[in-house]
């Protein structure tokens, strides 16, 4: 692929069949056997097609999963037993579920650290096995300075992983692994899809023995994603570039104005994606708007063409979060119709 070519480029045309009487998308190739071997060892076309458009945006080889979740584990899979893992206290609640869980079954030894104390993160470095990071985090939107992490971990006597949850930025609003991360990890359901139709997870790294290991752990775990889902998220990551742009621009605006609205006690906006957190002054505030809205979906997920928001700390695993924190998922609506359908619900609060 021609590296030459800008970020929207590549989302229309990496992964594309090549060549004189080929399709123009790729097939749909619903295979459980390619030959004498199991599409669960080999791969399909079909996920080549994803797995080759992900890793030319985000710099290495991509692997895609059935989930998230099930992209995580792999990462996790690379961790020795006993090793210790470090994860951002404020970060996403299935991630930290299943840290949770290998921690308590004696799997690793698990550290929580503040999002923001990049002193702990460097310091933590020389006795970790995984640096868990996301940027920003989930649901908070907290930064994390993700190059000045890897930097410790790569000047630390026993080099730990790094891997990032890019989920919230996408390739195209932060590229960790050329700030020295290891690993990339995403859940394509989320912006890449962005239908809220699918289900699907990937990871990206530069370093062909961890992709090697993390194919295994596909493998072995059988966390392998559907003909569909791997074509639909191809499909999303096409439009990727104009959806993302647009929804920044709505979320940029819409973040301004709830930071003026006397209802809103605070907002966080990392200045360019789709996610919005904002707070206002209790759970029944919170939940009372959210019961008010019309245009805005009241709904877990995120990523989507359409707008969602939800009350993190109503949700299992996330009581740690602020009770009135909103996580706003800005999709392609009219600007003013969500201001006009949030000013509306935050009539009601103040």
């Amino acid at each position: 692929m021609n590296g030459n070519w800008s970020p929207r480029t590549l989302a229309i045309v990496a992964g594309r069949p090549t060549g004189e009487g080929e399709p123009m998308n790729p097939p749909i190739v619903p295979a459980s056997t390619l030959g004498l071997d199991y599409s669960r060892e080999e791969g399909t076309p079909t996920w080549a097609a994803l797995e080759t458009a992900i890793g030319e945006l985000e710099g290495g080889t991509a692997t895609a999963f059935a989930s998230g979740i099930g992209a995580v584990s792999a990462v996790l899979d690379l961790v020795p037993v006993g090793g210790v893992v470090v994860v951002p206290s404020d970060s996403y609640a299935g991630t930290r579920a299943l840290f949770d869980h290998a921690e308590r079954a004696g799997r690793i030894g698990l550290r929580r650290l503040a999002p923001g104390d990049t002193a702990a993160w460097q310091a933590a470095a020389g006795a970790a096995r995984l640096l868990w990071l996301e940027s920003p985090t989930n649901p908070s939107l907290e930064p994390m300075d993700v190059a000045a992490v890897t930097r410790a971990a790569a000047a630390a006597p026993e080099r730990p992983l790094v891997a990032v949850d890019n989920t919230f930025a996408t390739p195209l609003g932060a590229q960790p692994l050329a700030h020295g991360a290891d690993i990339v990890v995403h859940s394509a359901t989320k912006m890449i899809g962005g239908h809220s139709d699918l289900l699907l997870g990937l990871t990206v790294t530069a370093d062909e023995r961890l992709a090697g290991s993390l194919r295994d752990a596909r493998a072995r775990g059988g966390a392998t994603p559907g003909a569909l889902e791997a074509w639909l998220a191809l499909r999303g990551l096409r439009t990727l570039p104009v959806r993302y742009a647009e929804a920044s621009r709505t979320a940029a605006l819409l973040a301004e104005r709830l930071a003026a609205h006397p209802a809103v006690t605070r907002v966080r906006y990392p200045g360019a994606g789709a996610m919005v957190a904002f707070e206002l002054a209790d759970a029944a505030a919170a939940d009372r708007m959210c019961g008010l809205l019309r245009l805005i979906r009241h709904a877990t997920s995120l990523g989507g063409v359409e707008s969602s928001i939800e009350r993190r700390a109503a949700r299992p695993g996330d009581a740690h979060v602020a009770a009135g924190l909103l996580r706003f998922s800005v999709g392609l609506e009219d600007p003013d119709d969500l201001w006009a359908d949030l000013e509306r619900a935050l009539g009601s609060v103040v």
